[in-house]
């Protein structure tokens, strides 16, 4: 079974308060008057402390047009995207012509190119490896990311693959936009990117790891699961303007997971004899405070349980794609899932769509 190797986080370099952000953002969204002062109450019940912007806070006011924000999305998201592969390719011990795949996602912008043609040159990986861009999985594309490499080094044990996801999205808030959905989504989603190194069971970074890779878990990709939830189009995702993506975002998310994430979760565990009480380790999207209520009630779990998600929503908002890559680094780096444990990670994305990907921790330290 494929190893997740590595996971490495990026953030850009400008950070600011929650409330920061709100003084400088919220008068281009909405005038003066009931709707800015629903935008500020909005932002303060986000959950989100701090955010991490592409760009320096002043300069969002100049930012007056699609081929602009986007400009931007392809200078700083090939830098983020290179800086945090730069990173998992270290910690995992591979260098860079050992990458088979890369596998690109994001939802904040769009390049043709896309952003991991100029990783090849930048990182130095082989000039015939294999490139996959994605578009349009929204916040679920890191999950169904690391899904899809899961399938495709099942049947190339020997290889090595690796998953990219760069969002930015604080480049696609729209000026002058009083809807609920741009309100919140301006107070919920920051910036950031993230790298996952995977490697077959047979590759060289697994059977011979290095002494970092060999002292921190590598989880197995067990089982993995998609579930498009039938006449949710509507309900997440873009509205393609001249200005360019406005957010689509229903309230009814939460109620659509509280309906349907406990029959996905048992349908993803019980080929492999588990139910979710042999679950130890949840790795859960940061999509929100409601969000994240919703996969606790849904599944019955302790607040504990979704802590780490809490915290990464606090430190860094909502980063789409990102998010739960995020939120999968800060569970590795706390030893988890440990020898022998299960872990279940999850992120929920346009269509509405959810992804699943069943992990499970060594029994033995990585190698043979």
């Amino acid at each position: 079974m494929p190893r997740v190797l590595a996971v490495a986080p990026a953030l850009p370099p400008d950070v600011y308060p929650q409330q920061q952000i709100s003084d400088a953002i919220v008068p281009l969204l909405a005038p003066d008057g009931p709707r800015r002062r629903l935008a500020h109450r909005v932002h303060a019940a986000s959950g989100v402390d701090t955010r991490h912007l592409a760009l320096p806070i002043d300069e969002y006011a100049g930012l007056t047009s699609f081929g602009d924000a986007n400009g931007h999305f392809v200078r700083v998201g090939t830098d983020l995207a290179e800086q945090a592969c730069r990173a998992a390719l270290a910690d995992a011990g591979t260098a860079p012509e050992e990458v088979d795949l890369v596998l690109f996602t994001s939802v904040t912008g769009i390049a043709a190119p896309s952003l991991d043609a100029a990783l090849v040159h930048r990182l130095g990986l082989r000039p015939d490896v294999r490139r996959l861009p994605s578009f349009g999985l929204g916040c679920a594309g890191g999950a169904a990311g690391l899904a899809h490499l899961h399938e495709y080094l099942v049947g190339r044990p020997r290889q090595v693959a690796l998953l990219v996801s760069v969002e930015l999205c604080s480049l696609t808030f729209q000026r002058d936009d009083t809807s609920t959905a741009n309100l919140v989504s301006s107070g919920l989603f920051g910036d950031g990117a993230s790298a996952v190194v995977v490697g077959g069971d047979r590759a060289r970074a697994v059977r011979d790891p290095g002494p970092a890779t060999a002292s921190r878990p590598a989880p197995h990709v067990v089982g993995t699961r998609s579930h498009l939830y039938p006449g949710t189009g509507d309900a997440l995702g873009w509205d393609v303007r001249d200005t360019g993506f406005g957010i689509v975002l229903s309230p009814e998310l939460p109620r659509l997971l509280g309906a349907h994430l406990a029959g996905d979760v048992k349908d993803l565990l019980a080929p492999h004899g588990l139910t979710p009480d042999d679950v130890a380790t949840w790795v859960v999207h940061a999509g929100g405070p409601k969000v994240v209520d919703a996969v606790r009630d849904a599944l019955d779990l302790p607040e504990a349980a979704v802590a780490r998600t809490r915290a990464t929503l606090a430190a860094e908002g909502n980063l789409s794609s990102s998010s739960v890559l995020h939120v999968l680094a800060a569970t590795l780096a706390d030893g988890e899932p440990g020898p022998g444990e299960w872990a279940v990670l999850m992120a929920f994305g346009p269509g509405v769509a959810a992804e699943l990907v069943l992990l499970r921790g060594d029994r033995e330290a990585v190698g043979p």
